[in-house]
């Protein structure tokens, strides 16, 4: 089977089974944005490829859109409630305990951006993960932190998928 059939393959499964993809996004989108367990999921490509079969099998792009805000935000929001409720003690636990320096950055950022930091946090790698947690144990006010996250899950998500929908159906049509 070559890499057209394959891909044909891979469109017609999505295109039986659609109903999962926003789902799916969404699921991917958070594991993304949850501390840590990003390192684990290789979600940011997944998500690039959910974009390119958007384009390539004329799937809905607005239902995958607020699945990938939905998830990035809930991510985000997840982490910092949790490092709200543990406090400072959250260095103590693993993963966090075996990596001193990736929070020591974080609250460094955040220290000198603030509510900027929990923004752009998102599009800088290991900060994205590293951003919610230091501002939930600064506790920082939620309101704040809520209005930065959903402003840069927006773009995020549409950053991430949007690239490959529309140019897959540029250069298709």
């Amino acid at each position: 089977m070559n890499l057209a059939d394959t891909s044909a393959a891979v469109v017609a499964w999505i295109r039986d089974h659609e109903s999962w993809m926003a789902p799916l996004v969404f699921v991917l989108a958070f594991l993304e944005s949850f501390a840590f367990v990003s390192l684990l999921v290789p979600a940011t490509l997944i998500l690039l490829g959910i974009g390119a079969l958007i384009g390539a099998g004329g799937f809905a792009f607005f239902p995958c859109f607020v699945a990938a805000t939905a998830g990035a935000f809930a991510g985000d929001w997840a982490a910092f409630e949790l490092a709200g409720w543990l406090g400072p003690g959250l260095v103590r636990i693993w993963p966090l305990s075996r990596y001193p320096a990736f929070l020591s950055q974080a609250s460094e950022w955040f220290a000198r951006w603030g509510l900027a930091a929990v923004f752009f946090g998102r599009f800088f790698g290991p900060l994205r993960a590293g951003i919610p947690l230091v501002a939930g144990i600064a506790r920082m006010p939620r309101l704040g932190f809520q209005a930065a996250n959903l402003a840069s899950a927006l773009i995020w998500a549409a950053g991430i998928l949007a690239p490959g929908a529309l140019g897959l159906r540029w250069l298709m049509g």
